[in-house]
């Protein structure tokens, strides 16, 4: 695990820039120096999966004149040093034809390795939100030594339990480590993460991919995935990126393609022919059709209207049966 020290200088180094990662005088395990670009592998713990193209372009254009100002941070992993963090400005290196690149070269296992890399990117503010879903998440399942799908259960789990009436405010401590994490971060807490945060993980497949390689807002993608019709969801998240649409366009386009409400019972049937006629006035526009729609209406008052005059004379049989009845009860107490 990573130590607390080196936790609070991860912290530190949100706030300052152009500072070499992880240095510390005292430390014996740390070693400065430059090393091949061919012996320098990527690390598998990376939480970035998309490297903006503009951004890129910039620090090659940076790095070929001014070189590689901030050392990487390595680890030995067999015959290779695996990057712990400075993924950019190691492709940027490449990129740029550098042979050499310094790096600090530190002591850490699988486990510290991750947690590095991870709390290093989550620092950082080009994170898109599904990176920093993703990366939270991992940090989380290294801090507890716990699966992904366990860590989610326990954020709901706690969030369920301060609802509860007999909530005990005795925190586990999986849940002080957690929180711990979060503090350390400072940018959300366990509960708005849980909420704003861990739905975009239940998006279709295209948006994610989408948020993840940074082409649309997660805004007008949460928008987008309302969409249930797969064929139009496909279609407006491919318009949405190549025309750059508005959040407040998408929402039009959603309104316009929302499917029309389904007309289930009688009477909402009625309203909705009732409601087309006077919208549609084919007394005016096309007297032909009104002709037909007026006969129709009228077959369907005299169907009414028997209907109304059976009603009366089964009323009127009834009442006449009830008035026979009372007749003959009254004759026979006289009797």
């Amino acid at each position: 695990m990573v130590s607390p020290s080196d936790r609070q200088q991860i912290e530190q180094r949100s706030q300052i820039k152009n500072v070499v990662l992880f240095t510390d005088d005292n430390e014996t395990d740390v070693n400065s120096t430059f090393l091949s670009i061919e012996k320098i592998i990527p690390s598998p713990y990376q939480p970035r999966r998309y490297f903006d193209p503009k951004a890129m372009s910039a620090l090659v254009v940076s790095v070929k004149k001014d070189g590689i100002l901030q050392p990487i941070l390595v680890r030995l992993n067999g015959d290779k040093y695996e990057i712990v963090a400075g993924e950019r400005r190691y492709r940027a290196a490449k990129e740029a034809g550098l042979r050499d690149i310094p790096v600090i070269i530190k002591s850490l296992s699988d486990e510290q390795a991750r947690e590095y890399a991870l709390l290093e990117n989550l620092q950082r503010e080009d994170l898109n939100p599904i990176e920093e879903t993703e990366g939270i998440l991992q940090l989380l399942s290294v801090t507890l030594g716990l699966p992904i799908t366990e860590v989610q259960s326990l954020i709901n789990q706690q969030s369920n339990q301060k609802k509860s009436a007999t909530y005990n405010v005795v925190r586990s401590p999986e849940i002080k480590k957690m929180e711990e994490v979060f503090a350390t971060l400072g940018r959300l807490s366990m509960e708005s993460f849980r909420v704003h945060r861990l739905p975009l993980l239940k998006l279709p497949e295209d948006i994610l991919d989408a948020l993840r390689q940074g082409k649309i807002e997660y805004t007008k993608a949460k928008e987008i995935a309302k969409l249930k019709d797969e064929a139009q969801r496909v279609e407006l998240l491919m318009k949405a990126i190549s025309q750059s649409l508005s959040l407040r366009e998408i929402k039009k386009i959603l309104t316009e393609l929302k499917p029309q409400k389904e007309i289930d019972t009688p009477q909402l049937k009625i309203q909705h022919l009732g409601k087309q006629i006077n919208q549609q006035k084919l007394w005016e526009t096309d007297k032909r059709k009104w002709k037909k729609i007026e006969g129709w209406l009228n077959k369907i008052e005299n169907l009414l209207s028997e209907t109304e005059d059976g009603m009366e004379a089964e009323s009127t049989l009834t009442t006449s049966t009830t008035d026979i009845e009372s007749s003959n009860d009254t004759s026979t107490v006289t009797e």
